[in-house]
């Protein structure tokens, strides 16, 4: 028998030097078994080939049995390893696969030379708050969280309508009568499980804004309340935290991003005065084109994802204006107002 198993053990590790299957090694061993086997039965007792392997017609048997008890039990095993539930597995294969998931998720982001590995870490790891989940807060959250940005909030006291649904693309219409911050919430936990989202289903005051803004690193402003651009405005300058605003009428939009901790100017230095009422009509009063809160929504996101990233030049300082009518794009250049109130030089010295 010392004959056989010294074979069995250089047939093996003859295979493993040769990158042999596993279960082809095997096989090798068994068909050595085999003959073995065969020899111990064909041959009188006495025989040279009986008396070289060693061992009785009886103990080969025996050995037969044992390796045919090892492989049975091995394969229940490996089935019971099979029917184990996802979350009775050791945490660390979870997050082994979770990571693998979110790696694949964003492999068109790393591959991109500007924003790389380093990018996309500084995605999830960056917090973003959304004022306002209407026809701009739609595109931008949807994308932000494709994007992977790791948190994200949402700001809006108002419920899903129907009129709502012609271009605020993150809403549905089984979720009419909902609040609009839980609506993008669902949508954006069953676009991406690993971001995560914070409802704040309220009108957005002074006295909450600036504390609230400081818990994030950038703020988008999409809300169609004017006296609600201002109060954003103020608060993104106390709490110094740059503000990408967008805007809609009709046929026509505008993106900025202003960032008065770096020396740009502010909201209220390029609208010194809200419109007085009804100068601008509303979306309601004047309507908008459907697909205009994508098309500046995206932009907004674009923005948003090269502020924290550090990818190229953001419109910073600068308004770009679309007109879906007739297919035009310009952009102008900001300036800061030094008699500003809010960032001016007299609002620096006080």
């Amino acid at each position: 028998m010392a004959l056989f198993l010294t074979l069995a053990a250089g047939l093996w590790a003859l295979g493993y030097f040769m990158n042999t299957p596993r279960g082809a090694r095997w096989i090798t061993i068994l068909l050595l078994y085999l003959a073995v086997l065969a020899v111990q039965i064909a041959f009188p007792e006495n025989h040279p080939l009986r008396l070289a392997t060693g061992g009785s017609k009886g103990e080969w048997l025996v050995l037969g049995a044992i390796g045919v008890a090892v492989w049975g039990y091995s394969l229940v095993l490996k089935r019971l390893r099979g029917l184990t539930r996802d979350e009775n597995r050791p945490k660390t294969d979870q997050t082994a696969t979770s990571a693998q998931v979110e790696l694949e998720r964003n492999a068109r982001h790393i591959v991109l030379r500007e924003i790389g590995g380093q990018g996309q870490a500084q995605l999830k790891n960056g917090s973003v708050l959304v004022i306002g989940a209407g026809g701009l807060g739609s595109p931008v959250l949807q994308y932000l969280g494709a994007a992977g940005v790791g948190t994200i909030g949402v700001v809006d006291h108002d419920v899903v309508s129907n009129d709502n649904l012609q271009r605020q693309t993150i809403h549905t219409d089984d979720r009419i009568g909902m609040p609009k911050v839980f609506s993008a919430q669902r949508a954006l936990e069953a676009q991406n499980p690993f971001v995560t989202v914070r409802p704040y289903n309220r009108r957005l005051t002074a006295d909450i804004a600036t504390d609230l803004f400081s818990e994030y690193d950038l703020v988008i402003d999409g809300c169609d309340d004017p006296e609600a651009r201002y109060v954003v405005n103020t608060a993104c300058h106390a709490a110094q935290v740059p503000l990408v605003s967008g805007a809609l009428s009709a046929w026509e939009g505008q993106v900025t991003v202003f960032a008065t901790h770096q020396g740009t100017g502010c909201y209220q230095c390029v609208f010194p005065n809200a419109n007085a009422p009804g100068l601008a009509p509303s979306c309601a009063e004047g309507g908008v084109l459907g697909p205009l809160p994508g098309v500046i929504g995206s932009m907004m996101a674009v923005e948003a994802i090269k502020v924290l990233t550090g990818a190229g030049d953001s419109l910073t300082g600068r308004m770009m204006i679309y007109d879906a009518l007739y297919a035009e794009t310009r952009t102008i250049r900001l300036s800061r107002d030094p008699a500003c109130p809010i960032c001016g030089d007299a609002a620096k010295m006080d």
